[in-house]
């Protein structure tokens, strides 16, 4: 069975989304004593979160919330601000809850596969994830065999009934709640190949997020007290554990959004790692599942998923990609000591850090040459080549007065099908650039990405049995250059913090 779709998602003990067409009450509350809400109004905390994730997909969106054991969910295809209009709002009601942001990665982009997803038994749980498995036939046999019905091609699904199919057995098995779920992270590690991070919402028990032994995938955490003591506090996981002050949490793909909604930045969830915020006692529990786990991120997270502002793995992106375009610089000084550039220019928005620190090194002039029509969605997450060709032109228009008569250096954060990169050169030259030139902050791409980035074959890819020479006979420009992948990797290593296993000495680690 083939993954149908990447999830990017952000989630918090007051917030956490996953989407497609439904709104409704997936489930009745059982007669119980339900805790003392963590916080409340969740809803406008799960929609502003997503609201400033927006850039990692536009696929779809979804939140559920839980209201004493009614869980409110909203799902469907569009944006943040489209999905979810005021009355939407009012009914998703409650102090917990999950959100997502989607764009698709392979196959369908139906609603039905948008997140967060939820299943009956046991409790009543939803999941919002991002990233890919790699072993899903394996896993939907077993998920059959053992009578769980899986209704779409969502790798997602799969994550989720496993997951329901293990805590039963562990519950079976355990009468220590906190034992159980940590028990049950520790078996879907194990089950699960590829790259994934995933939150779970657990109805009535708590919210549970975990990345895979190599981290690949994103996530990290962050805590707020409502004592206005707390204010300038940096709390700490010891000091978290050991505080007898009642604090909400959250979980994201991205420090953004934890910053934006008030929330002190604890750290990354470590690869392997588990997080159970417990609904009962308030508490917030910390476990390494797997043993010897190696870090490996996605190393095109710092290149162009992620907004600059956000950090990750201790890793400022704004950072890393300032340290990319003066490493870029430095490799097309060697390969061209002659280079007569006249002006350097970004592509709108990702490449702006890289390209205005290679022209700084380059000792040539910063200029913005492309206006973005801000309302058109990337064209690297549109389904389909035909829209992304068409979708250029809608998004970029150029100042020809910075273009008439120049050698004008084009900078990208990368070059995957070599679509956006064409047109783009063609638009320099109607604006009447003397040569158009092309650098790409990232190396060469020539095989697919498996785990969560739309990469999917070989043949799509520009440079996949392809020199640069030829590349930039295809992309219609007088030269291209790309980074060498030991740059990239040095520009996100060199400015790690040295808490982080990215520079810990004696590990074996890795950018993926």
């Amino acid at each position: 069975m083939k993954e149908k779709n990447e999830e990017l998602r952000a989630t918090t003990v007051v917030n956490r989304t996953k989407g497609g067409a439904e709104h409704g009450h997936p489930s009745e509350p059982p007669a119980r004593t339900w805790p003392v809400p963590f916080a409340a109004g969740v809803n406008q905390l799960l929609f502003d979160g997503l609201t400033v994730l927006q850039h990692r997909g536009q696929d779809a969106a979804g939140i559920v919330t839980s209201d004493r054991g009614r869980l409110h969910l909203r799902k469907d295809n569009g944006l943040v601000r489209d999905v979810f209009q005021q009355h939407h709002m009012e009914e998703l009601r409650g102090n917990v809850g999950l959100g997502h942001v989607r764009y698709p990665t392979a196959g369908s982009s139906s609603c039905a596969e948008a997140q967060p997803l939820y299943t009956n038994y046991p409790h009543g749980i939803c999941v919002a994830h991002n990233g890919n498995l790699t072993n899903t036939d394996a896993l939907y046999n077993r998920m059959t065999s053992s009578q769980r019905h899986v209704n779409t091609d969502s790798d997602s699904e799969l994550l989720l009934n496993l997951f329901a199919e293990t805590l039963t057995q562990q519950e079976q098995n355990s009468d220590n709640r906190i034992d159980s779920v940590f028990a049950t992270c520790r078996e879907v590690m194990h089950d699960v190949k590829g790259g994934y991070a995933t939150v779970y919402y657990i109805n009535g028990v708590g919210l549970v997020g975990f990345r895979d032994p190599h981290g690949i995938r994103p996530l990290v955490f962050g805590c707020r007290s409502n004592d206005p003591e707390d204010t300038r506090k940096k709390w700490t996981t010891d000091m978290i554990k050991d505080t007898a002050t009642q604090l909400d949490y959250a979980l994201s793909s991205e420090s953004v959004a934890i910053d934006t909604l008030g929330f002190h930045l604890v750290r990354d969830v470590r690869p392997g790692e588990a997080i159970f915020v417990d609904m009962i006692s308030g508490n917030c529990h910390v476990r390494q599942c797997v043993e010897n786990a190696t870090p490996a991120p996605c190393i095109f997270e710092y290149v162009y998923f992620a907004r600059p502002d956000s950090i990750m793995d201790g890793v400022s992106v704004y950072e890393s990609r300032l340290k990319m375009g003066e490493l870029l610089a430095e490799k097309i000084k060697r390969v061209h000591p002659i280079h007569g550039i006249d002006v350097v220019i970004p592509i709108p928005d990702t490449s702006r850090t890289s390209a205005l620190q290679a022209a700084y090194y380059l000792g040539c002039p910063f200029r913005e040459g492309f206006i973005k029509n801000r309302y058109i969605a990337r064209t690297f997450i549109m389904p389909g080549q035909a829209t992304r060709k068409k979708s250029v032109r809608l998004k970029l228009n150029t100042i020809k007065s910075e273009f008439a008569g120049r050698n004008v250096l084009l900078v990208d954060d990368s070059i995957v099908r070599g679509t956006t990169a064409n047109e783009i050169v063609q638009m320099a030259r109607d604006a009447g650039a003397r040569q158009v030139f092309f650098c790409s902050a990232a190396p060469p791409i020539r095989y697919p990405n498996i785990y969560g980035i739309d990469i999917p074959t070989r043949e799509e890819l520009i440079a996949y049995e392809r020199e640069e020479e030829e590349i930039a006979s295809k992309i219609g420009c007088d030269w291209v250059v790309y980074q060498d992948l030991e740059d990239l990797e040095t520009s996100v290593k060199a400015v790690a913090s040295r808490e982080y296993p990215l520079t810990g000495e004696n590990q074996k680690t890795g950018l993926h």
